[in-house]
């Protein structure tokens, strides 16, 4: 579905990307792990068409989207969950989750899809009408989530879900990933939770420093030694 090869990106004169390749098939959860300023929020910005200073591929079903612009990437079937979740919070429940829906213009089809994110969100069909930025932080992840799978995505982009979130919380919020991912929406899950990621992930990539050290499943991660020391606490 997904297939990156030797993408760099740079923000000024810092080269925050030097050349990662990375692939996520239909069907996935894959993670990117990895410390504070290692790459992974970048990678996530510039397959979506939030960074202007790139060079490489990102394939996307066939078609390479490098340079395509953010809201015609959206209209392809990508979207990103932002870190710090950017819910409006001037704006209703309902009027943050008309927004994911901009490009949909059946209201029927709006309705619908309002539907099915309040079945897997329930708390947000009780909050209906309450302003966004009235939320407690695991309400307005759910919010963030919510607005994304109203574009109904082909493919989701997660950067930092867990971030801010009391610990039952982030077991919610990961359990509910699990249970979108099983509806059919793939997924790139940008996790600094190495341990949670990893749980839920088929596979994951290790940055550091703007490059990718290593690859595989998420046991042989989870399995190996380095990884149990920089990012598991072993």
């Amino acid at each position: 579905m997904l297939k990156i090869s030797g993408l760099k990106a740079w923000y000024g004169s810092i080269n925050a990307l030097k050349g990662i390749d990375l692939e996520v098939k239909k069907g996935e959860i894959v993670t990117l792990i990895g410390a504070n300023g290692a790459g992974k929020s970048t990678t996530l910005k510039c397959i979506s068409g939030l960074l202007k200073q790139v060079e490489g591929e990102i394939i996307f079903e066939d078609k390479n989207i490098l340079g395509v612009p953010a809201h015609k990437i959206v209209e392809q079937g990508i979207c990103q969950v932002p870190e710090g979740r950017r819910i409006f919070g001037n704006l209703t429940v309902r009027e943050n989750l008309l927004m994911g829906a901009y490009t949909v213009k059946d209201r029927k089809i709006i309705d619908e899809k309002m539907e099915r994110v309040f079945s897997i969100f329930p708390r947000l069909k009780e909050r209906i009408n309450q302003l966004g930025g009235t939320l407690s932080g695991g309400e307005q992840q759910m919010l963030a989530i919510g607005r994304a799978l109203m574009s109904e995505p082909k493919l989701l982009l997660l950067d930092e879900p867990s971030l801010g979130l009391a610990p039952f919380l982030v077991v919610e919020i990961f359990k509910i990933i699990q249970e979108i991912n099983k509806q059919g929406t793939t997924i790139l899950l940008v996790e600094q939770n190495a341990h949670m990621a990893l749980q839920i992930a088929h596979r994951g990539y290790v940055l550091e420093t703007g490059r990718i050290v290593l690859s595989g499943t998420s046991q042989e991660l989870y399995a190996n030694e380095e990884v149990k020391k920089a990012y598991l606490g072993a």
